[in-house]
């Protein structure tokens, strides 16, 4: 049996919508098997017989993973991966594997042009423009807020936060971060607390991933510590946020302004944050580019023909570095 024929042989899952460009590389390569969501109760006899891989945009939870005793390898589209429980994978011997790395620059583009939008109101001022009230009220009034002379923090120092700096220093602006450990290396200021780096700041933008050691990190202590000229962005995980604290802090003059790409509860954002003058909000577009996305597709492709001709990833997980393929 030739390499293209065995790996032609192997069954990946690939429940729900998925990408269409990694499903047709799938296509070519593996055998498909569609299921309509990722749920154990929807396994079958043959999947549990069959299935080897999961292809997926994450919500692999340790039941599926049951569900499926010869499951090897979860490809997870996407550089979050805090909805697949990557410990019970790492306990199975399943590998896990993201897509780091290709989506960090246009992540951090959208970072800095979600930052502008937020403090010098540049989507409010072109509905100015577009709806005739230039011509019937005059010019956009000034923007209550600048980047100039702003000093901006940023919480998750990874592949993303430092090509968020680097934009940043670009504009002149000094930059502080927190992580859990110091960076080596790394000549930013380090802040070995959340509150710290918030006090230290007026600007904070938030890049860590989501899971319970990140779970609603940034609450009312943290957006009083920013001060009433702060400015919130969330490019990471909408869990990551205390929304209420969030909303009380932006009517209240806590805090100046929030730009926002992420939510709690996708797609369904809170009224209080909808409704706030001084919110900046997207729909999880930090990514969302044709080129981008088909980056990631084929780097989600690549691990599983990696895996499954040459018996190794090309991007694990921290918790599944350590898992071996059989034979």
């Amino acid at each position: 049996m030739t390499k293209a024929e065995q790996l032609n042989s192997v069954a990946v899952l690939v429940p729900g919508h998925f990408n269409d460009h990694a499903v047709e590389r799938i296509d070519r390569t593996f055998r498909r098997v569609k299921i309509e969501r990722a749920d154990p109760a929807l396994v079958t006899d043959e999947m549990r017989r069959d299935v080897r891989a999961i292809a997926s945009f994450a919500g692999v939870n340790a039941a599926l993973m049951d569900a499926l005793p010869k499951l090897e390898l979860i490809a997870s589209f996407g550089v979050g991966y805090d909805s697949v429980d990557a410990v019970h994978a790492a306990k199975k011997n399943i590998m896990v594997t993201n897509t780091p790395d290709v989506l960090t620059e246009e992540v951090a583009d959208t970072t800095i042009g979600l930052l502008l939008n937020t403090v010098r109101e540049l989507y409010t001022a072109e509905k100015w423009l577009r709806d005739g009230s230039w011509v019937k009220k005059g010019n956009y009034p000034l923007s209550r807020l600048t980047l100039r002379g702003r000093h901006v923090g940023i919480f998750g120092m990874g592949r993303i936060g430092l090509a968020i700096a680097r934009r940043l220093e670009a504009f002149g602006l000094p930059v502080a971060y927190h992580n859990r450990r110091k960076v080596e290396g790394l000549t930013y200021q380090y802040h070995s607390t959340l509150k710290g780096l918030a006090e230290a700041v007026d600007t904070l933008i938030s890049v860590v991933p989501g899971g319970a050691s990140t779970e609603k990190a940034v609450n009312a202590e943290i957006l009083a510590a920013l001060g009433a000229n702060g400015v919130f962005v969330n490019i990471g995980r909408g869990s990551t946020v205390d929304e209420p604290a969030l909303a009380a802090a932006l009517a209240n003059g806590v805090i100046a302004a929030a730009g926002l790409d992420v939510f709690a509860d996708e797609p369904n954002v809170p009224n209080a944050l909808l409704e706030a003058p001084n919110t900046s909000l997207l729909p999880h577009v930090g990514s969302a580019s044709h080129h981008t996305r088909r980056a990631m597709a084929d780097l989600c492709v690549d691990n599983l023909v990696s895996w499954f001709s040459e018996r190794r990833p090309l991007t694990p997980v921290p918790e599944t570095v350590n898992v071996k393929a059989a034979g």
